[in-house]
């Protein structure tokens, strides 16, 4: 593959001039936006994530240690670790509207340990899905094993997405490794086939896969004594219920990215509304991954039941100090009155 010079490449918000006061103005403009964006995503949506990973993390471990071991639970460990890393990651936009500065080898290195999330959790989703998919119609063909045997699966998805993210570090760029750039995790300064193999593999297939999915579980008749679809539905809620919002949220930034990849073929920097857009879909990613975290957390069985139980046992703390204090109160005014 032929080398590109990317040296020409700028944010529109670093190099633009700006002639006139409708400009500026929209210069300011958008980069309040951004800025506010940053802060909610870092006040809100980072505490929420990061917590529920967390308890996320402690339930199935806790759980596979006392022999409660299921292919779902082990995948969705894999997919709470595979956000949880997105989350440390995306710390990266704490400078916006400015971004960070590093050389092109260190934004190489953040690009691949972003992309190896990205793919990561993209993939074993799609894992889960099948995984579900052959529960319903168990075909009984060495598929249908595999699935059954999730460290299997994990370490199949591990390689394949170490292998797109090390493509995808190449198509960074191979010059000017020791020159300083301003750094985003989708590197601005990656040669355009950086973008079109990350749509292609990082979402063009998996989503394809995942229409195919869906389309088999909706269409295909289910073998006597299944439960009903619905029935089916209702016992695995978060996983459906991620699918849709990981669907939306990928849409939306794999267009960006296909936006960006376009103004590159034209040479071209964009304007700062572009910049601005891409800046959104970046943190709407980043917020998928929080809420992901949050469904698991409050929709999956195992762990739902877990919170329920923590939040009945607070419950009687506090009716039992209230109690107590209740008392107290009671016994003080009685000696009071003697």
């Amino acid at each position: 593959m032929a080398s590109h010079n990317m040296t020409w490449i700028s944010y529109p918000s670093k190099s633009q001039p700006f002639t006139s006061q409708e400009e500026i103005e929209a210069f300011i403009a958008s980069q309040n936006i951004i800025s506010r964006l940053m802060h909610c995503y870092i006040a809100f949506f980072v505490p929420t994530g990061l917590t529920a990973g967390i308890c996320i993390l402690i339930i199935i471990i806790k759980n596979y240690l006392q022999n409660k071991r299921q292919s779902l639970d082990l995948l969705l460990l894999h997919f709470t670790i595979s956000n949880i890393i997105m989350i440390f990651l995306s710390f990266t936009v704490i400078t916006r509207p400015d971004y960070l500065t590093a050389t092109h080898l260190a934004c190489s290195v953040l690009s691949f340990l972003f992309n190896f999330g990205y793919f990561n959790s993209q993939y074993v989703f799609i894992s889960t899905l099948l995984t579900l998919l052959l529960e319903r119609f168990p075909p009984g063909t060495a598929l249908c094993k595999a699935t059954q045997r999730p460290i299997l699966c994990a370490g199949f998805v591990l390689t394949y997405t170490f292998c797109l993210s090390l493509t995808e570090a190449v198509l960074v760029g191979t010059d000017n490794y020791q020159l300083e750039a301003r750094c985003q995790l989708d590197p601005l300064f990656a040669w355009p086939e950086y973008e079109i193999v990350k749509f292609t593999f990082g979402f063009g297939i998996p989503s394809l896969l995942q229409i195919l999915c869906f389309s088999v579980l909706l269409a295909k008749e289910a073998p006597a004594g299944a439960p009903a679809l619905q029935q089916h539905i209702r016992t695995y809620p978060a996983v459906y219920a991620i699918s849709v919002t990981m669907f939306i949220c990928r849409l939306f930034y794999n267009i960006m990215v296909l936006f960006r990849t376009t103004l590159k073929l034209q040479r071209s920097i964009g304007t700062t509304q572009n910049e601005l857009v891409m800046n959104i879909a970046e943190i709407v990613l980043f917020c998928e991954s929080c809420a992901s975290l949050v469904v698991i957390l409050c929709f999956h069985k195992p762990c739902k039941d877990e919170l329920l139980k923590v939040i009945q046992k607070c419950r009687r703390k506090t009716r039992a100090n209230n109690h107590l204090e209740i008392s107290e109160t009671a016994t003080t005014h009685h000696s009071g009155s003697q």
